[in-house]
């Protein structure tokens, strides 16, 4: 996950303020240093660094702050409104008009950046709010970029429209805005060509297609560092651009494009990438974003990661079997594949207060392959099999571990973990107490 060595490094600088029952000038300034000295190493913007300590110092030197019951905390507080600041204080929007008035989207990028993709992702996010978008294969001069539009375009139940790679772009993308208009879409997504570096004949197809758009989203690999920035401030210079979608937010990436985009070009971010599901796209909300840099946690976007992937109806279920500890393996089942849509364990785990600095260590004892391996033995399962796990005697556990190309050791581990489990909880009785409610923000038991 990006700023993870940033948010150690802070976490590291926070500790020894707090340890100071007085803060003297002369401590804030040591510590801002610090922390110029973590956010350059982040690959923050040498003038956007700059300006964020000088304004960090200028609120944290004074009479409330140095006076104060909890000096150390006031500084935290000051750092994590400027960082908020910094990202652009608000949640943007995509300028999207309301009802089923059309509204045509150019997304542009370099190759390599993830921009087909995160078109679909994008086609998919906005169909889940009730929109009707339709993709447009405008990119005809990278090799199977129509068909990697189309395949994910199934995926999402999204229609893509081409002409194939023979026609001009200009053409394909005011074909696409009339057949949009006559089959009631409202949304349209160009993709267009993506190139190894910006050059003039981009440029100027990229202008040709913009007179019929009503705004231009920039895609940026994040794990580019000060290039993304770069890469943005160019776009931004020579075609203009609305907004910026950060890609590969979940690499391992300094993070720096995150903190310098608004910065550099007075564009804001819309959203960010955080993984290869067509799911992984995330609004980006500044004050959240610096809270996880601050170690702090995002526990907003867990509840609502949590309410969008499981299932009101499923959880209640869950919950009625766990009091009266009658859970078999297809609620085990269940568990991973609702833990999945989350994004699994890193995922999750990362959005907990106080986990962001320790996540290096926590994703080397997490194996994710094990999790695969455990599905495969459950599927190996007969549905008597997963529904009453007593019933598996050694032979049954046998063709199990062949069925799941793995060691009968396996099996039996697994098997013997589920009976730990339930013993667990019949000792914790207040884990099964309570109701389930995913409506109130706030209350939520995690389904796992």
């Amino acid at each position: 996950m990006a700023f993870e060595s940033l948010t150690d490094k802070l976490q590291n600088v926070f500790k020894k303020l707090k340890g100071k029952g007085r803060l003297t000038e002369a401590d804030v300034k040591v510590a801002l240093k610090e922390v110029k000295m973590a956010l350059l190493e982040a690959d923050v913007n040498f003038k956007v660094v700059k300006q964020f300590t000088k304004s960090v110092q200028e609120k944290a030197i004074g009479q409330d702050v140095m006076n104060g019951l909890n000096p150390g905390q006031m500084v935290i507080k000051i750092v994590n409104d400027e960082l908020v600041n910094l990202m652009g204080s608000e949640t943007t929007e995509l300028p999207i008009k309301p009802g089923m008035d059309l509204t045509v989207l150019m997304m542009v990028g370099l190759q390599g950046a993830g921009k087909t993709t995160t078109v679909a992702k994008l086609a998919g996010k906005l169909k889940s709010k009730g929109k009707r978008p339709l993709l447009v294969a405008c990119d005809v001069y990278r090799p199977a970029a129509i068909t990697q539009l189309q395949v994910n375009g199934e995926k999402q139940g999204v229609e893509v429209f081409s002409m194939g790679d023979k026609q001009n772009p200009v053409d394909i993308a005011k074909a696409a805005i009339e057949h949009a208009k006559s089959n009631q879409q409202n949304v349209v997504l160009i993709d267009t060509a993506g190139r190894l570096h910006i050059d003039e004949d981009m440029m100027q197809e990229l202008e040709d297609i913009k007179a019929n758009v009503d705004a231009t989203v920039l895609v940026v690999d994040a794990m580019t560092g000060q290039d993304a920035v770069n890469v943005a401030q160019n776009f931004s210079d020579k075609v203009g651009i609305d907004g910026v979608i950060l890609t590969k937010m979940d690499g391992d990436t300094r993070g720096g494009a995150a903190l310098s985009i608004k910065a550099v070009t007075g564009k804001p971010i819309f959203y960010v990438g955080m993984g290869e599901k067509l799911s992984d796209l995330e609004q980006f909300y500044p004050e959240r974003m610096a809270s996880r840099i601050l170690g702090m946690g995002d526990v907003m976007s867990l509840i609502e990661k949590v309410e969008a992937s499981v299932d009101q109806e499923q959880a209640q279920e869950m919950q009625k079997k766990l009091k009266k500890m009658d859970f078999d393996f297809n609620d085990y089942l269940t568990s991973m594949e609702q833990m999945n849509k989350m994004g699994g364990i890193s995922s999750i785990l990362n959005m907990l207060p106080g986990m962001g600095g320790k996540m290096k260590d926590i994703e080397g004892m997490i194996d994710e392959k094990a999790m695969d391996r455990t599905k495969s033995i459950i599927l190996s399962m007969t549905p008597q099999e997963r529904s009453n796990p007593n019933i598996l005697n050694i032979s049954r556990k046998n063709r199990i571990a062949r069925g799941a190309g793995v060691d009968i050791t396996e099996v039996n581990r697994l098997v013997k973990q589920f009976e730990q489990s339930k013993k667990m909880m019949k000792q914790m009785p207040g884990l099964t107490g309570g109701k389930m409610n995913m409506g109130k923000r706030g209350g939520f038991k995690l389904p796992f």
